[in-house]
């Protein structure tokens, strides 16, 4: 079904001048032009020759450069001198040209760029599907949507929701389809077609608004996975009863790294390392494959088998139940990167 008007995608990058301004500064040196040419064909009255009375008035010159600059003139007043020939044919000619683009390009600007702009945004509004949303784009979802493309994320498939066109300028300049809106609000999650998302991402800088998109995203979409960042440990299991698959907290995250470094300085380091697509070494979680059935954990030949999640149960690697993959079994592993 199309999508209406006001739910179209709108690509941003913080222009240097606004649209207004643009159209300010080409009306003032139309303006400027036209004083000059009026100043020239006043100094240079003699040159020019009214066939209604003979005399050239400063009206006159008004009317004459106007119609000069914009037209090519009625020839009711014509230049009948060889300077003043020689000037409409050296400046002013190529001036009405200078209009005709400034003209044009206004148009363009103001019209025509408008109407392409909406019309390929809708195409891609409409083609979204199996693609990921980031609400809020700030350090925490700025990191992961980098992370998101070492990992092999087509940057044209995310889609980044915020309010601040400073935030949305970095997204769109990774190649992110970028929206300014509201993410809490019901018609920006239908608008980027949460219900067709693989994957929402959420960090909005406060838990309670975190945890009001949860909300809004899993009512529209029952099946999609969603993480969401806190950063107090009491909204947890708040955000957990909102619909989140993922809850991470990364204060408290950061704290657990810092009381490694009491059992030895190279842990977090490593921690990190896991963490991070540029690391040595990186954390994966994949579907167990058919030629593993059957085998056990420390028999795959990917990498370190760690655990495995079954029936949404994770079994770490001294259990039995690793000694024998099933079916249906999600494998999490530690392998190496291509570096």
């Amino acid at each position: 079904m199309a999508a209406s008007d006001n739910e179209l995608l709108v690509l941003r990058r913080k222009p240097r001048i606004t649209g207004w301004l643009s159209l300010g500064w080409r009306l003032a040196a139309m303006a400027g032009l036209l004083a000059l040419l009026i100043l020239i064909h006043w100094i240079e009255r003699d040159g020019l020759k009214d066939s209604k009375d003979g005399a050239v008035s400063f009206i006159d010159v008004i009317y004459f450069t106007m119609i000069s600059a914009t037209t090519t003139g009625y020839g009711d007043i014509v230049p009948v001198t060889d300077r003043t020939r020689m000037f409409d044919a050296i400046v002013v000619t190529p001036i009405r040209i200078l209009f005709i683009l400034i003209l044009a390009g206004s148009a363009y600007t103001f019209v025509a760029r408008r109407s392409w702009e909406r019309f390929v945004m809708k195409r891609i509004q409409q083609s979204l599907k199996d693609h990921i949303v980031v609400a809020g784009y700030g350090t925490k979802n700025r990191r992961a949507v980098q992370e998101l493309i070492d990992l092999g994320a087509n940057p044209g498939n995310i889609v980044v929701i915020d309010v601040s066109d400073d935030r949305l300028a970095r997204a769109k300049e990774l190649g992110c389809i970028v929206f300014k809106a509201d993410a809490a609000r019901d018609e920006t999650l239908r608008a980027v077609h949460v219900e067709r998302a693989k994957l929402v991402i959420i960090s909005a800088g406060r838990d309670d608004t975190s945890i009001l998109i949860c909300l809004t995203a899993r009512d529209l979409a029952p099946d999609v996975r969603i993480s969401i960042a806190v950063n107090e440990e009491d909204n947890e299991a708040p955000a957990r009863r909102a619909g989140a698959d993922v809850v991470v907290n990364p204060l408290d995250f950061a704290g657990l790294l810092l009381a490694t470094t009491h059992a030895g300085h190279h842990i977090a380091d490593y921690l990190a390392d896991l963490a991070s697509m540029k690391g040595k070494v990186r954390l994966i979680e994949r579907d167990v494959r058919l030629d593993e059935i059957g085998k056990a954990l420390k028999d795959i030949t990917d990498g370190l088998g760690l655990r495995i999640i079954r029936d949404g149960t994770p079994y770490g690697f001294w259990r039995p139940q690793v000694t024998k993959l099933e079916a249906g079994d999600i494998v999490m592993e530690i392998c190496p990167t291509a570096k």
